[in-house]
């Protein structure tokens, strides 16, 4: 160890210590640290130690301390389509299929392009980074729009290469939908934030063809496939109308069943289809708000659980959900175990934690890099502020995150380190800035509703 003159004790030089009254690291399951610090250098989390030892082993450049505050992994939003931030409220209170055939699809249609996805996208971001989400998958047109917000903004984000067997203003056929998203992934190849999956939209508006493609690609490239499944029972009775098999029967027989397959919705599933699920080891995305708003049911999340199935939370896009909240994602999904289940020690809520950050990261194949507070991961970190009389008195933080606390406590957020929420204020996004961009499209948008309906 260097010496250095304006350290006598010799201690490491480091980036940042930040400490904290409660650290929940997520792995080990369960944990909670009190009056520790998280020592950070380059963007990597290098310990997590008492405060006081940690101020006796390191000099850090800079010194955070947050007495009333809980520090977490920075949340991961497995499924949403960011950009349709711009949607949010458009066509509420329908049917998931009269909702997109005769809505959302033809509204796309006419007004979507890449500066639309771009300013939704950013829009979204900020209302997640907001919320202290710091990695999110998406699944929309013109990811080469996403990428640049996502980037922009300072979060991590999993890219989706959007395929869909028909025509777009994005896309011809399914093969340039394809080509553009290889394209995609080569340019961003090595970026420290950005990476990609498959995004076939859902069974029914991809052809065995293309799924069979898509396999082949994923298993070259080692990147997960991302799907829409088992969503709606309309969804399977057309599966079993056109192809004589349920969804999921479909894909095991296409051979995508596996530890690559994140599941959307998964809502309608058998007994044995969940065994199936657990057997190859594919991932679940559940996004129970989504779910509950378009009425498309209650996904068998206790049964998912036992088979111990990899089961991480998703918003969903704003359009169908409203908000792009994982504080709201993790009580939903923990109350709506516990009542199907009829049990109240059904997903605790160091579990649904666990299923909005390190389940989430390692369905994306990030587990090594995000989703736990451990040495050798980014510093991917949220700070929640618990000094607020509605979190008064704290006996559990874990159970006052998930049952008490909402994304309006998260005071700060880091990705990689950097601070991107500072104080409730969005350091890397101008608000002033996209604030008129926002309005701009919901100008748009008023036009073509007007003109449509």
């Amino acid at each position: 160890m260097t010496s250095n003159p304006g350290n006598p004790a010799n201690l490491r030089n480091i980036d940042m210590l930040l400490a904290a009254r409660w650290i929940v690291p997520v792995e080990p399951a369960g944990a909670v640290l009190r009056d520790h610090a998280v020592a950070i250098d380059g963007g990597i989390i290098l310990a997590i130690l008492p405060a006081a030892e940690a101020e006796s082993r390191f000099m850090p450049r800079e010194r955070i301390a947050l007495e009333n505050h809980l520090l977490i992994p920075g949340l991961v939003n497995l499924h949403t389509h960011a950009a349709m931030s711009l949607m949010r409220g458009l066509a509420d209170d329908l049917p998931l299929e009269e909702w997109l055939n005769r809505h959302i699809w033809p509204t796309e249609a006419r007004l979507v392009d890449a500066g639309f996805v771009y300013d939704g996208t950013r829009l979204a971001c900020a209302e997640m980074l907001r919320g202290g989400i710091t990695c999110f998958n998406d699944m929309y047109f013109f990811p080469e729009a996403s990428a640049q917000a996502a980037a922009a903004s300072g979060m991590r984000a999993s890219v989706g290469m959007i395929v869909i067997d028909f025509p777009t203003v994005y896309a011809s056929d399914a093969d340039d939908y394809l080509a553009k998203g290889l394209a995609l992934r080569d340019e961003y190849a090595g970026h420290p934030l950005l990476t990609f999956c498959f995004a076939p939209h859902a069974p029914y508006t991809v052809s065995d063809r293309v799924f069979s493609k898509i396999l082949t690609y994923a298993e070259q490239l080692d990147v997960p496939i991302h799907v829409h499944l088992h969503e709606t029972d309309n969804e399977i009775r057309t599966s079993l109308s056109n192809c004589g098999m349920r969804p999921v029967e479909r894909l095991r027989r296409l051979g995508l069943l596996g530890p690559s397959l994140i599941g959307v919705h998964m809502v309608h599933l058998t007994e044995a289809e969940i065994v199936l699920l657990a057997k190859q080891g594919c991932n679940v995305a559940h996004c129970p708000s989504s779910n509950l708003k378009l009425a498309s049911g209650f996904a068998p999340i206790a049964a998912l659980l036992r088979e111990e199935v990899n089961v991480g939370l998703g918003t969903d896009g704003a359009a169908s959900n409203n908000r792009l909240d994982m504080f709201e994602e993790m009580r939903f999904s923990a109350l709506l175990a516990k009542g199907q289940s009829g049990r109240a020690d059904m997903l605790p809520a160091w579990q649904a934690l666990q299923m909005a950050t390190l389940n989430g990261a390692r369905a994306l194949g990030l587990g090594r890099i995000t989703g736990s507070l451990v040495e050798g991961k980014a510093a991917d970190i949220a700070a929640v502020d618990f000094s607020s009389l509605e979190l008064e008195p704290c006996y559990d933080p874990v159970s006052h995150l998930v049952y008490a606390a909402g994304r309006e406590h998260v005071s700060h957020v880091w990705v990689n380190g950097k601070m991107l929420l500072d104080e409730g204020k969005l350091t890397t996004l101008d608000e002033q800035e996209l604030l008129p961009r926002v309005q701009f499209w919901q100008r748009q948008m008023h036009c073509e509703i007007k003109n449509q309906w």
